[in-house]
């Protein structure tokens, strides 16, 4: 094969310039052009300039989450990890061990910003805190939001899960469970909310509401719960409507844990097929309760898609190319009978399967 043609002098000078300014500091006065071109040729010589192809760096978008021990998190990560690959980007993966270590991430994201990345991709763990921060951040270079908002405008692009659209396919997915088994979505039904407050919780609860209200009358909503984010109140609270309510035809429990309580009461009461179940996300014992007909349906989010297209909207935005404001990245039902398709043991277990 023959050798790559050299470059002229003129082209290397203006490449080491371009790369060796913005980190160092020249006596301007006194660099003339023939002293730049015998550092240029003692960088050759000694073998340590690189290829001039490689002198071109990958831009880097850092993606910056909320807690990087957590599952959730992970998948985004891996999401980013092959948008990263795709489209040749360094993506640096950075965030706390811990979504209450506020100042943790205001610290990580001001050091992102000071490597002056093409952009940046963040989670803000509280809305208030990160609000002013980012402002700041994004007066010098573009910041995409991911999962949760903060208070701030200053996001070029916004990608999360609409939960109040969650809580409506979770009432669609409950009708149809109830109308497969009795023929028509009639009965008693119930809502068990993991936690009070929590914004994204009472979104599903607001969808779910409005969904059966709008176009499932014959569906009752018997007992609306709220519980204290721990699975053994799920349990517990599952096993009460079990006792006080003998209609019962259905239950949503909007989030993982309240999702793995509920399961568990509905296996051990044996009722899987009087009393229909939604819950939301996903890991083993979930896709175990889906697999032997306990949860009829799991309503999952895309945070894998969260962290491909957040590295994605922010390349594009680094380039001055027009991005959207918003973006939904989607919920699915899953159901046994669909489960078992790509695209839905894509959803269910993405770390697995995009070959971490």
């Amino acid at each position: 094969m023959a050798d790559a043609a050299l470059p002229d002098s003129n082209q290397l000078c203006g490449v080491v310039i371009s790369k060796l300014t913005p980190h160092m500091k020249f006596p301007s006065p006194f660099l003339t052009r023939r002293s730049l071109l015998g550092l240029v040729g003692a960088f050759v010589a000694v073998g340590v300039a690189q290829p001039l192809s490689s002198l071109a760096q990958k831009p880097t978008i850092p993606v910056i989450v909320k807690d990087t021990t957590s599952n959730y998190w992970q998948i985004v990560f891996a999401g980013a990890r092959k948008a990263a690959k795709d489209l040749n980007v360094n993506v640096p993966e950075l965030g706390a061990q811990s979504e209450s270590d506020i100042n943790g991430q205001i610290g990580i994201l001001e050091n992102a910003v000071a490597g002056h990345p093409a952009a940046i991709v963040i989670s803000p763990t509280q809305f208030h805190a990160l609000g002013e921060p980012i402002s700041v951040a994004a007066k010098q270079v573009k910041i995409i939001g991911i999962d949760s908002a903060a208070d701030t405008n200053a996001f070029v692009s916004f990608l999360q899960t609409d939960n109040v659209q969650a809580g409506r396919v979770a009432a669609d997915s409950l009708a149809e469970a109830i109308s497969a088994k009795f023929g028509k979505a009639e009965g008693d039904v119930a809502l068990i909310t993991s936690l009070p407050g929590v914004g994204s919780l009472d979104q599903r609860a607001q969808g779910f509401k409005e969904e059966l209200a709008k176009k499932y009358p014959g569906l009752k909503l018997v007992a609306d719960k709220v519980a204290d984010g721990m699975a053994t109140t799920g349990l517990n609270i599952t096993t009460d409507l079990i006792t006080a309510n003998p209609n019962l035809r259905g239950i949503f429990a909007s989030n993982l844990i309240m999702a793995q309580g509920a399961g568990q009461a509905i296996g051990e009461n044996h009722v899987a097929d009087k009393i229909k179940l939604i819950g939301f996300d996903s890991d083993d014992k979930l896709i175990g309760y889906l697999k032997d007909g306990t949860i009829y349906a799991l309503i999952i989010q895309n945070p894998f898609r969260m962290g491909y297209d957040g590295v994605k909207t922010a390349l594009e935005a680094s380039q001055g190319k027009e991005v959207p404001k918003t973006v939904d990245t989607g919920v699915t039902a899953i159901t046994k009978a669909n489960m078992d398709t790509p695209e839905m043991q894509q959803l269910l277990d993405p770390l697995k399967n995009a070959g971490k």
